[in-house]
């Protein structure tokens, strides 16, 4: 069986008008990229994600697959 890694629901971003948390409760910040670990999130997306319009925070779930794409493979 195939193991499901925490940010590939990233892959698919919301498109409601509630637009929840992409948190996948991984929460490690990465030196190198800046971004947390489970959710690609900046720390300042982080701290203002409940002060966000919902449009900002579409925002966000769009950019998360390129932050994705610039990590490396886990486990490795």
């Amino acid at each position: 069986m195939a193991r499901t890694l925490p940010y590939q629901r990233l892959m698919n971003p919301p498109s409601e008008s509630v637009v929840p948390s992409p948190c996948v409760g991984v929460c490690r910040m990465n030196g190198v990229t800046g971004c947390c670990e489970g959710c690609q999130r900046t720390i300042d997306e982080i701290a203002l994600w409940s002060q966000m319009t919902g449009r900002d925070k579409l925002a966000v779930w769009k950019a998360l697959p390129q932050r994705c794409i610039k990590l490396p493979p886990p486990d490795a």
